[in-house]
């Protein structure tokens, strides 16, 4: 008996690399494996503004509501949906800080997140955003087409999604690629 249950987390990995290499084969866009996924099928379109939410103050959504195309003000920004139940995101948190130290404005969308929560994670790590919009129900995630936290977008001052990163921004050079995408001329 103690012989099959050592055996258990060999066949649990197995199975979850089996249904890893299906997913990766679904992203690559094996036709076998159904309906492709592209992760950057919003860049060169307008972020959508349909989602009005509200700004996560001491710990509660608040009063004031901002949709994502507002929170930019004209100006180019790098918005963040996260979430205080999510592993990479604390791992990405550094580089999001990074970001604020560069004088980047970064607009976090905290997903399916409860505010407190959202605001615990924030005093223990650090608020790298210049305003924070809570999608307790995965309304903004849906417009974006988030498909996990954590996902960033690049965005220009004329509202344009020039970049986008899937999961975590963890090296300097995924950093690099959102805010040079930010500071490309307009095609």
């Amino acid at each position: 008996m103690k012989r099959w249950l050592a055996l258990l987390p060999i066949v649990v990995l197995a199975a979850l690399g089996i249904f890893l290499m299906t997913q990766m084969d679904r992203m690559a866009g094996d036709p076998a494996a159904g309906p492709t996924y592209r992760p950057d099928a919003l860049v060169g379109q307008l972020i959508p503004e349909t989602t009005i939410l509200p700004i996560l103050v001491d710990g509660k959504a608040g009063d004031d509501r901002l949709d994502l195309k507002t929170a930019g003000v004209g100006k180019p920004m790098i918005v963040n949906v996260f979430a205080s139940w999510c592993a990479p995101c604390r791992l990405e948190h550094p580089q999001l800080m990074k970001l604020k130290e560069q004088g980047i404005a970064v607009v976090g969308v905290a997903y399916k997140d409860d505010p407190v929560a959202t605001d615990a994670f924030l005093q223990e790590l650090g608020d790298p955003y210049r305003l924070v919009l809570v999608d307790r129900e995965g309304r903004a995630g849906l417009d974006l087409g988030v498909s996990g936290v954590p996902e960033s977008f690049a965005v220009d001052a004329f509202g344009t999604i020039v970049a986008k990163s899937s999961g975590p921004v963890l090296t300097g050079e995924d950093l690099k690629r959102l805010t040079e995408a930010l500071n490309a001329p307009a095609r």
